[in-house]
């Protein structure tokens, strides 16, 4: 019998329930897949809340110069970065984690903390990444609708903690609504929690949304309470292609995920630009500026085609377009232009549309104007 015949005949392998029901991720769609799918070049891409400013001219700069050493391997401790990164944000070294990317770290956070019958709570729509999490490790995860304005729903979800909850995820600038949770209600509910549940913030959008008076400045709440903050060199700082973010925590929590991480999960080049970022913060307020003034304009913009977008504190608007947004999707490409559904987030009318450059939000707003009347 031939190998073909044994391939042909052979069944697949078969995977634990838990996986089965993973839906895997799905990433906003490549400029280069569309200019090869479609024929067309020039292509905008406001689909994955990049910083359309590029990246930081530092971290650009340390890179070139330390390019000749990537053939040797990375620090597995990440120790020049912790402690640069314990020194700008006040706490101690042994406080920080480092990841390929803060999915890294919600993953070892379900890795680390969760077993089979264990809980979990998280806003829905928000980050798929969470409940994957509960997923991968045999967790129940409860999905608490946002309330009417699209922000968490603090006492609804206070209400679903029980014996059995272990992690509650918090994402905040929201993803993918933009609404932010407000200092005094977080409070509160971070106050009501028991001790052995671990509250993760997930500010990967905390430079846009940190000039709020009431956003809350919640390092702070790291060295006392079981609370993980979770934030990002991919946004703000433009390093979206390296892969590098980090939590913030007790050094007991950081110790436990240590043992679960992977060695050398941040590469070599990514400490050195997270590293030389850092201090840009040159970099960070041209990126927050150019957002804001986007944001005015996509908001007006969108308002004069009669649709609304939620209030957001993040570098994206949250938009009911009133039509099948796949199909609105489809005709925003083959304008090459590409945006994301609000599908995966069950909003099937919804547009989450990342804010660009001026002339990137222009031709977006002039794409739609144009498609809107088709459907």
């Amino acid at each position: 019998m031939t190998a073909e015949t044994r391939r042909g005949k052979t069944a697949p392998p078969e995977v634990a329930p838990n996986i089965a029901r993973l839906v895997p991720y799905s990433p906003g769609k490549p400029i280069e897949e569309v200019e090869r799918e479609l024929g067309i070049s020039d292509v905008v891409k406001l689909a994955s809340n990049e910083n359309a400013l590029g990246p930081s001219p530092r971290a650009v700069a340390a890179m070139r110069e330390a390019a000749s050493r990537m053939s040797i391997y990375p620090d597995a401790d990440s120790v020049l970065l912790r402690e640069a990164l314990g020194s700008f944000l006040g706490v101690p070294p042994a406080s920080i984690l480092l990841g390929n990317g803060s999915d890294d770290i919600i993953h070892l956070l379900g890795v680390t903390f969760l077993q089979p019958g264990d809980e979990v709570i998280q806003a829905h729509p928000s980050f798929v990444r969470y409940e994957a999490a509960a997923l991968l490790n045999g967790a129940k995860c409860h999905l608490v609708p946002l309330n009417s304005a699209w922000e968490h729903d603090l006492d609804a979800m206070a209400e679903r903690v029980n014996p059995c909850t272990r992690l509650v995820f918090l994402c905040n600038p929201n993803n993918p609504t933009g609404a932010i949770v407000r200092k005094e209600p977080l409070e509160r509910f971070l106050n009501a929690l028991p001790e052995r549940v671990i509250a993760v913030m997930d500010e990967a959008y905390y430079e846009y949304a940190s000039p709020a008076p009431d956003y809350p400045q919640t390092i702070a709440y790291t060295q006392e309470r079981n609370v993980v903050v979770l934030r990002t060199f991919s946004k703000a700082y433009g390093l979206a292609g390296l892969r590098v973010g980090y939590g913030v925590m007790r050094p007991e929590i950081a110790g436990w995920l240590n043992r679960t991480r992977e060695p050398f999960n941040v590469n070599y080049m990514a400490q050195i630009a997270a590293f030389a970022a850092i201090d840009d913060v040159e970099h960070v307020a041209r990126s927050v500026a150019m957002n804001e003034e986007g944001k005015r304009a996509i908001c007006a913009g969108l308002e004069s085609l009669g649709l609304c977008c939620a209030p957001t504190y993040a570098n994206f608007v949250w938009v009911d377009a009133g039509k099948p947004a796949r199909a609105l999707f489809d005709g925003l490409l083959r304008k090459g232009v590409i945006v994301r559904t609000g599908d995966p987030f069950g909003a099937p009318t919804h547009l989450r549309i990342t804010i660009g450059t001026a002339d990137q939000n222009e031709r977006m707003l002039r794409a739609l104007a144009d498609v809107l009347p088709t459907l």
